[in-house]
């Protein structure tokens, strides 16, 4: 991809573009649930997929939306270091030194990544703190998350 010299020139993303970032993902990501769900209906004669009614069903759709999650991240990360938010503001998320993710980056970022948002997105908002501007998934997983050039 990059070399570690081009890309350590490359400035950390902060916060509020990470997070206009993080919104656009969600967009597509509801989207792609939403089509999942929908395709599910005629199986379920149009009702919802609960405990009561389904039983461990509940447990097999909830983790089909998980495996939607991963996989989104997981294919865009280990294939561009980019999802399509992160393409929309420029970024790209890399290993220290510069290479593409792997499979495990991705479960341990993800997992850093639902940490940090559930603590009021206290390991983004690390970033105003960090002197590397490294958010705690960041720094955990030994990624980083770099604003490209523009182009033109």
């Amino acid at each position: 991809m990059t070399d570690v010299a081009s890309t350590d020139r490359l400035p950390s993303a902060g916060v509020l573009r990470r997070l206009g970032a993080m919104f656009y993902d969600l967009l597509a990501i509801l989207a792609l649930m939403m089509v999942v769900t929908a395709a599910l209906l005629p199986i379920t004669g149009g009702e919802a997929i609960t405990s009561d009614r389904y039983g461990a069903w509940e447990y097999a759709y909830q983790a089909l939306l998980v495996a939607i999650v991963i996989a989104f991240f997981g294919l865009f990360w280990t294939r561009r270091g980019q999802t399509l938010g992160m393409l929309a503001w420029r970024l790209r998320v890399e290993r220290e030194d510069g290479s593409l993710l792997s499979w495990s980056d991705v479960f341990k970022r993800l997992a850093a990544a639902t940490v940090s948002l559930t603590l009021a997105f206290a390991g983004y908002l690390w970033i105003w703190i960090d002197r590397d501007r490294q958010a705690w998934p960041d720094r955990w997983t030994r990624t980083r998350v770099v604003v490209l050039p523009k182009r033109g």
